[in-house]
């Protein structure tokens, strides 16, 4: 009789690999003793099919600044879920080629739709507020439209009576997770309708519905 493995909760899927043979991948939460973790899985056998997960969650730590945490798993260092957050960590992490440097996005972006660059900086404690430099239109309209994108990414808070800065509730610094955030902030209603394509389509194919 096969052994059943308790692999959590689904909450994204790569339902198509463009990077290793179209295998579909999954990203799971769990709990230990610490609080939430999360596991990249995959039921395909494919030769190589270790060093891909190995890679996506490579990716995840460097893109999201999460670490290793029991058993092959990931977690964020101050041990908060932030589970909306952790999705666009995978669905990035899964994008990289890997052939390519994988590295940290910078804090900050050039607005094309204004012109502005766009700076955020953290103030501490969680806190991060976000400037414009630049001869640019709407510069504070697109400042509280970018700080209200990191918002609905990240599920974080305005910092009352502001339009310009934002706070993780877990009071911890997220530097690289704000850069990977940022660069999607700008156009976050084209993400939000991603995500929720995302969310309706396919399953995590069983090792008889993938190749090798």
């Amino acid at each position: 009789m096969g052994q059943t493995v308790d692999i959590g909760r689904r909450i994204e899927l790569v339902p198509l690999d463009p990077h290793f043979g179209d295998i579909s991948i999954g990203l799971y939460r769990q709990r230990d003793d610490a609080g939430p973790v999360y596991r990249v899985f995959t039921y395909s056998r494919r030769e190589g099919v270790e060093d891909r997960i190995a890679f996506v969650m490579k990716a995840m730590e460097v893109l999201g600044g999460m670490e290793p945490a029991t058993a092959g798993r990931l977690r964020f260092p101050c041990g908060y879920e932030h589970n909306l957050a952790v999705k666009r960590v995978f669905l990035e992490a899964c994008k990289l080629d890997p052939a390519g440097p994988v590295e940290p996005r910078p804090l900050q972006i050039l607005d094309k739709k204004s012109g502005l660059q766009i700076q955020v900086l953290s103030e501490g404690d969680g806190v991060y507020r976000v400037t414009a430099h630049g001869e640019g239109k709407d510069r504070d309209r697109r400042i509280s439209f970018i700080a209200g994108g990191l918002m609905k990414l990240a599920e974080i808070d305005e910092v009352s009576g502001t339009l310009d800065q934002v706070v993780f509730p877990c009071g911890f610094v997220h530097d690289a997770l704000v850069g990977l955030l940022l660069v999607r902030a700008p156009n976050v209603r084209a993400v939000l309708r991603e995500q929720e394509a995302a969310a309706s389509r396919g399953v995590l194919a069983a090792p008889s519905q993938q190749d090798g």
